[in-house]
């Protein structure tokens, strides 16, 4: 029985190495996690569109100095990553929220809000829209904050 347990014990001290790399990339491929979360940056709930007709679109999108994108909803997810620059983000209620480069941004579903570069430097966003055939991406909202 004893040499039974240390069996046991040595396959799982050589093996559980083993597991836990056979995920990885081969050399050369390096995989460096830069967000995971359960909510947007608004702190509510991440949802998945529920359709028949997914549609994913991918923009880049450029905010020059002293420029905003005008108050907006987006009634379908948006993941985005920073590539330049620093970002402001006003949301509904007097929030403010700030992304730099090299964060990810879960944004909030259906909230108004306003991205605003008050940098030197254009801000660069990768946009991942998870959304639905014939849904648009961004809806804006006339009469500025809500």
């Amino acid at each position: 029985m004893k040499k039974h347990i240390a069996g046991m014990l040595l396959i799982l001290v050589f093996a559980v190495p083993c597991i836990a790399v056979a995920g990885d990339y081969d050399s050369g491929v390096r995989a460096t996690l830069i967000l995971k979360t359960a909510v947007t940056n608004g702190d509510y709930p991440v949802k998945y569109p529920d359709t028949r007709n997914p549609e994913i679109t991918v923009m880049k999108v450029e905010i020059m100095p002293g420029a905003e994108t005008g108050w907006h909803i987006h009634p379908v997810p948006l993941y985005a990553y920073v590539m330049e620059g620093d970002l402001t983000e006003e949301m509904e209620g007097g929030r403010t929220l700030h992304f730099t480069a090299g964060d990810a941004i879960v944004e909030v579903v259906n909230v108004p809000h306003n991205g605003k570069n008050l940098g030197r430097t254009p801000v660069v966003l990768i946009a991942f829209y998870t959304g639905e055939k014939g849904t648009p991406d961004t809806v804006m909202i006339s009469g500025g904050q809500r």
